[in-house]
């Protein structure tokens, strides 16, 4: 088997705990890189978050991919434009603000790389997330919102405890309409029923002329699983749940240890 492609999650897997590229990770993606294969980065992140790690490894250039919004959009890389969107639209965005503030946690919006939310005490959780992400955050009351807008992403945000008590007052016909995850202890993201990693690397993986058995993802969390699942080969993260492991063919060392480093080394 060989290897042409590697998709690889941020958070929990390209950076480490302090959202650093280690230089030892740097070096196997530029070895990969060196020998033709194409890198594509991708996370839950708007494509602002995507950006800096695109730069640092010096992915932003002309015919490189990268897949924002745990696969709503693919972007030129270099550029930041949609290639592909599986959007949400503001019926979706009616639905389901509706429902967090029945069931009482926070809730935010992505449209267009920006953040939106219409809770006026705003969430500590929320502006992390605009922080961590480099994205603009907006307050703008439901009311005020355009009917026009598209989203990408939907998010449940709020303390753990809180936001698992909630979680099981989401309806069911809701997990059978939409993508559905809980990607951290804090965070409930929501997208469109296709909008999965697994779907967008298929998708460039086909426009790239290849093949699922030259893929290799790598990932740690619950929005990982539909690559790992589509990968030639599929790598899960040392610091990945036991059941994020048992989709993929090969567990590597964690994100604080060069996990991304020690799977390219064995497969490239």
């Amino acid at each position: 088997m060989s290897v042409k492609l590697i998709a690889i999650d941020l958070d929990g897997t390209l950076l480490n705990s302090y959202h650093q590229i280690t230089p030892a990770v740097s070096a196997e993606v530029s070895r990969a890189k060196e020998k033709g294969l194409h890198i594509i980065l991708t996370s839950g992140r708007p494509f602002n978050g995507i950006l800096p790690y695109l730069t640092e490894l010096g992915l932003n250039k002309e015919n490189c991919y990268c897949i924002s919004n745990n696969g709503a959009v693919i972007h030129e890389a270099q550029t930041g434009d949609p290639v592909m969107e599986t959007l949400m639209d503001f019926e979706d965005y009616r639905y389901f603000e509706s429902l967090a503030r029945e069931i009482n946690v926070h809730f935010h919006v992505l449209s267009s790389n920006e953040m939106y939310t219409a809770n006026r005490d705003i969430s500590y959780y929320t502006l992390m997330d605009a922080y961590l992400t480099q994205t603009q955050l907006n307050y703008r009351p439901s009311a005020e919102m355009d009917s026009e807008m598209m989203f990408s992403k939907f998010m449940m945000i709020d303390n753990p405890v809180r936001l698992n008590e909630a979680a099981g007052f989401i309806p069911q016909v809701s997990f059978d309409s939409y993508n559905i995850l809980r990607t951290a202890p804090h965070f409930v993201e929501i997208s469109a029923k296709n909008a999965t990693k697994g779907n967008a690397i298929a998708l460039i993986t086909e426009k790239l002329g290849l093949t699922p058995d030259k893929v290799m993802c790598i990932g740690d969390q619950n929005n990982d699983i539909s690559m790992l699942e589509y990968a030639g080969v599929g790598v899960a993260m040392g610091n990945a749940a036991d059941h994020i492991k048992q989709k993929a063919g090969f567990v590597t060392t964690t994100n604080d240890n060069d996990g991304v480093a020690a799977a390219i080394q064995k497969f490239v």
